[in-house]
């Protein structure tokens, strides 16, 4: 497959997942303007991602931070992109992240999120963040528990010891369905998220408004139980991670 039958590809894909999308806000009675479609580029390489980007997408999401860096660094991707880190990211990796201003999805420790503030101040900037919570509880999963989870929230909310993190926003939090979850499991998961946020919002005194929940099987389940941000990757490369 050449690049522009990679082009012409990339392109059809995203024109069917966004129809997908919109029907699915529609049916769920919201506004479309409320749902981001995160492009996970991690299936292929940086001019796959550039064809993404052309296509109309632009927010990516990269699980591992060096990927990240080299397609930002490669020329082929737009500034104007919004980057997302959405897989586990290593203290030893955050700085040079930053560089790159992402939304990282995938706070999944407290020492994590330390680490980000620490940074993000050292920078002069605020970086805006998701915490990552297992609401599937399967012990292979990365995500904090609840519990973990309320205690962070707490402290963020300047309760506790807040000022250690004034340089990081905690803006939603994120999750994913357990493996093998038909959909209406994934939904009641999801559900369950949401029901998390909102009541971590109104105790806490947090906006919250971000919810990133929803991969390429289930995005129309998370899209009606309010998600916000929706991670769709193999759905648009159909077709092209084999011949590329």
């Amino acid at each position: 497959m050449d690049y522009q039958q990679v082009i012409a590809r990339v392109a059809q894909n995203w024109s069917t997942v966004e129809a997908e999308v919109n029907n699915a806000v529609a049916d769920a009675g919201r506004d479309r303007n409320d749902v981001r479609v995160v492009g996970v580029t991690k299936y292929v390489d940086a001019a796959a991602t550039a064809a993404l980007v052309a296509a109309g997408c632009d927010q990516l999401g990269e699980n591992r931070p060096q990927v990240l860096w080299e397609k930002a660094e490669s020329g082929l991707i737009a500034d104007s992109v919004q980057w997302h880190l959405i897989g586990h990211l290593q203290r030893n990796k955050v700085r040079r992240s930053l560089q790159y201003r992402p939304i990282i999805h995938s706070i999944d420790s407290p020492r994590l999120l330390e680490c980000v503030a620490e940074e993000s101040h050292a920078a002069g900037f605020v970086t805006q963040v998701m915490l990552e919570v297992n609401v599937s509880g399967e012990a292979n999963k990365t995500g904090m528990d609840q519990e973990t989870l309320e205690v962070l929230v707490e402290r963020c909310s300047g309760a506790k010891d807040g000022a250690s993190l004034r340089n990081v926003e905690v803006i939603g939090l994120m999750a994913m369905a357990g493996w093998g979850t038909d959909l209406q499991a994934a939904r009641q998961q999801f559900f369950l998220v949401r029901k998390l946020r909102d009541h971590l919002r109104a105790t806490y005194r947090l906006p919250l408004s971000q919810l990133s929940m929803g991969m390429s099987g289930d995005f129309q389940a998370a899209i009606a139980e309010g998600a916000t941000m929706v991670r769709i990757g193999s759905r648009l490369f159909e077709g092209v991670m084999e011949k590329h």
